[in-house]
């Protein structure tokens, strides 16, 4: 009985959800709202990318073309600094419905990469090398999934750069993956836009890094899952978290995690040079 029940409960989910997408909009910097859509590749349509081999996994922009024009901004950031990603239903931004940001049967995790380019305003992001600063996924013991935390937060996700990675141009991917359908695959949806920054001041690190599509699988757990029965974890999809001493990071999925390859990032893009496109004001202080 209770295996109908949960099917049913799915059945229900996907098609009263089937249009209750998100989009990542707007960034925060130590607090500073930068504007909707400012250094962000947003689109047009709040759709999700489904096919995990797809080029389109890499920062939207493919079946979901982005708005036009692309915004030139390249954010700039210090390093250490919080971030905060604003997330809403589509881009008329915070409209108070009960599928904003997202719709609550999106449960699921939230996370975040970067990858160092020389240039974040380029228009080619294949082939680019990303390591993985954050993510959040399933809190067992109270059900609790990250999604749900951006949903109690109306739309906002908030994490910290890492204070030894290169100072430079980066574009950082935030991400959302939704498992309401995820029984089988395709079946998961995950949203993702990428932001352009660059970043002022910090270290020397090398970290591990994956490539995006590569970074996961169809048949990864974290990938496919029926959430709808009793779950005793969940494991993040991608690599773990990249930190500065190597230390476990918030939100470490319960069960091992692929790991990233051993890849150091080889592009030299400039340290604190000016960005290429036009800027925004500075940060604020936290």
């Amino acid at each position: 009985m209770k295996l109908i029940d949960s099917s049913l409960a799915a059945l229900l989910l996907l098609a009263t959800s089937a249009s209750c997408h998100t989009i990542f909009q707007n960034l925060h910097v130590n607090g500073m709202d930068q504007g909707q859509a400012v250094g962000i590749r947003v689109p047009n349509y709040n759709g999700p990318i489904e096919n995990v081999d797809s080029n389109d996994i890499i920062c939207n922009g493919g079946i979901n073309p982005y708005r036009q024009p692309v915004s030139k901004t390249v954010i700039q950031v210090p390093s250490g600094a919080e971030l905060t990603a604003e997330w809403h239903h589509d881009l008329n931004g915070a409209t108070g419905s009960s599928s904003d940001p997202v719709d609550p049967s999106h449960k699921g995790p939230m996370l975040v990469y970067l990858a160092r380019v020389p240039d974040a305003t380029q228009e080619d992001v294949t082939g680019l090398k990303w390591f993985k600063i954050y993510h959040d996924g399933l809190n067992t013991a109270s059900g609790e999934w990250a999604v749900d935390k951006l949903i109690k937060n109306k739309g906002k996700l908030s994490f910290k750069l890492p204070t030894c990675i290169p100072a430079g141009q980066y574009l950082l991917r935030v991400e959302m993956i939704a498992l309401h359908s995820a029984g089988n695959y395709p079946g998961a949806q995950f949203y993702m836009e990428c932001a352009q920054l660059n970043i002022v001041g910090g270290g020397n690190a090398s970290p591990a890094t994956v490539s995006f599509p590569g970074a996961y699988k169809g048949t990864d757990p974290g990938v496919r899952i029926n959430i709808y029965q009793s779950l005793s974890g969940y494991t993040i999809p991608g690599p773990s978290v990249f930190t500065c001493d190597g230390s476990e990071a918030p939100g470490t999925p319960t069960t091992p995690a692929p790991q990233p390859s051993n890849t150091s990032v080889t592009s030299t893009p400039p340290t604190s040079s000016a960005p290429t496109g036009p800027t925004v004001p500075q940060w604020g202080v936290s």
